[in-house]
């Protein structure tokens, strides 16, 4: 009798053991399939730039706001914004001039979240070629990147009456580095300190940051489409909530999302290093967090877009200013 009595009692047990397991499975599953599955792309290479992303994937920030997060490697074969517009792709950031002109062409996106509130691109000239003011570019040889990017480049050719031969830019600087053209476009967070590693010293070369020059646009936000804000308002505001706090979790420990960013960077095959990454990530902390404390970040300010869409307006690159309460739909916590 009391064998029997001992053989059922491991038997419950072990049928007691199968059965947590079970409903830890299934838990475990509903969790997962409470996930909704989404996709965004960075409009270039995994770098410190979009650094806020990635460490919010990495420390499942995405998941704790009920995302379940693919994010699709971007870059110069990969624009981000074709990707938004072909529905490839939920969320993509790109730049405020770029957003603005395809809405005036009729793309139905949105912008959801303003992260970069001071403009960080800039032309670079060698003090030696007499290239001092923007009217000395007059005839000079000017490295762009293409489409997207040069919006804010023309912007200013036009504004000063400027004749320059446009010369095709990689992501690379080395065809100013070896003189195949008088200037270069770059970003102060990245192309500009490679430039400066690269031998010449910050007062060998004539500057030109376009906010200096009344072209002050802001460059990455986060977008959508309208469609996908109508039908899903709820998770295009969990997408911003999570990638504002990812913003904030890099900034707070920047050792740590800078190891996380030369993992994807070496992953990519990037040509990088940690004191570029570092220095990308600490201009990334000027650029999105305002000078004001008033104002939150991810925020999108009327007189900022009011004077990138005029200005685009008046140089000829659109025709008509699309409404700012249809450009920009404040989301999340900001």
């Amino acid at each position: 009798m009391l064998r029997f009595i001992e053989k059922c009692g491991q038997r419950f047990s072990i049928f007691l053991a199968y059965f947590i397991l079970f409903l830890i499975t299934v838990s475990a599953h509903a969790d997962e399939t409470a996930l909704k599955k989404v996709s965004f792309i960075p409009h270039w290479a995994p770098q410190a730039q979009f650094a806020g992303y990635y460490v919010a994937y990495e420390k499942e920030i995405y998941r704790k706001y009920g995302i379940d997060l693919t994010i699709i490697e971007g870059g110069p074969d990969r624009l981000a914004s074709d990707y938004l517009r072909e529905g490839k792709a939920d969320f993509a950031t790109s730049w405020l001039s770029t957003a603005i002109q395809k809405k005036a062409h009729g793309v139905s996106l949105v912008n959801i979240a303003q992260m970069v509130q001071r403009s960080a691109l800039m032309l670079v000239a060698r003090k030696s070629s007499g290239i001092q003011k923007p009217e000395d570019m007059n005839g000079k040889k000017v490295g762009l990147w293409d489409a997207d990017y040069q919006l804010q480049p023309r912007a200013l050719f036009r504004k000063y009456n400027l004749n320059v031969c446009v010369v095709p830019q990689s992501f690379s600087v080395n065809l100013f580095l070896r003189g195949g053209v008088d200037i270069a476009t770059v970003m102060w967070y990245n192309e500009y300190h490679t430039i400066i590693n690269s031998g010449l010293n910050p007062d060998e070369i004539t500057s030109f940051f376009f906010h200096d020059y009344g072209l002050n646009f802001p460059e990455d936000g986060i977008y959508t489409m309208e469609d996908t804000l109508i039908k899903e308002p709820e998770l295009c505001c969990a997408f911003v909530n999570a990638s504002l706090e990812g913003w904030k979790y890099t900034f707070d420990h920047p050792a740590e999302a800078l190891d996380i960013m030369m993992r994807y960077a070496a992953q990519a095959h990037l040509p990088s290093n940690r004191i570029h990454q570092k220095w990308m990530l600490e201009r990334m902390k000027d650029l999105i967090l305002p000078g004001n404390s008033y104002m939150p970040m991810g925020m999108l300010l009327p007189s900022d877009y009011d004077r990138v869409a005029r200005t685009l307006k008046e140089c000829g690159l659109i025709d008509t200013v699309p409404d700012f309460a249809a450009f920009y739909r404040k989301c999340g916590g900001q």
